[in-house]
């Protein structure tokens, strides 16, 4: 009997992990998340974010124009935090749709010495709603010069990113959630 209590609690606490949310847009989202474009480095691309639908439909879209000319390259929308993730945090799982472009996670951590540094993974957003699931032995360092691993305790923003080529972007996420 002890052997299969202990079974259970390793189940019910893997379950629990897994339905950790750390954003599903409610509240007021627009207060914790902020639209960046290249142009604060001289680029051209253009877009926005926003909270749209309501209730159990509430998501964050991020639509726009990517343009790698002047340098440039990306539209993000970015949440900053300072609760740091639980140990044992794996990876991130979206709930993600939009226009077939491939779309990136940018994950930052207070120890990287450039503004443009970050680890990231990319996914693509079909146009039904999908489950993302995003390891985070599957972000890799945007720079050879910065550390090559993270601790995600360490991490203190989540960026979802229209990044890397000239496309017109379309993606909504309604969750992200820690597993």
């Amino acid at each position: 009997m002890r052997k299969f209590a202990s079974i259970l609690a390793v189940v019910f606490a893997g379950q629990a992990m897994a339905d950790t949310v750390f954003d599903d847009f409610s509240g007021d989202a627009g207060a914790r998340w902020d639209y960046v474009a290249d142009r604060v480095m001289g680029g051209i691309s253009s877009g926005r974010a926003e909270i749209i639908g309501s209730g159990p439909n509430l998501r964050m879209r991020l639509t726009g124009t990517v343009s790698t000319e002047n340098n440039g390259g990306f539209i993000q929308v970015r949440r900053r935090f300072d609760d740091p993730w639980r140990d044992g945090t794996q990876g991130l799982e979206l709930q993600a749709r939009g226009n077939g472009e491939t779309y990136y996670v940018f994950l930052k951590t207070p120890n990287l010495s450039r503004v443009w540094y970050s680890y990231r993974a990319s996914f693509s957003a079909n146009e039904s709603w999908q489950t993302v699931k995003l390891p985070f032995t599957r972000f890799a360092a945007s720079h050879e010069r910065m550390p090559q691993s993270f601790d995600p305790a360490q991490v203190t923003s989540l960026a979802i990113v229209a990044y890397g080529s000239d496309y017109n972007a379309d993606v909504e996420v309604s969750q992200i959630s820690l597993y």
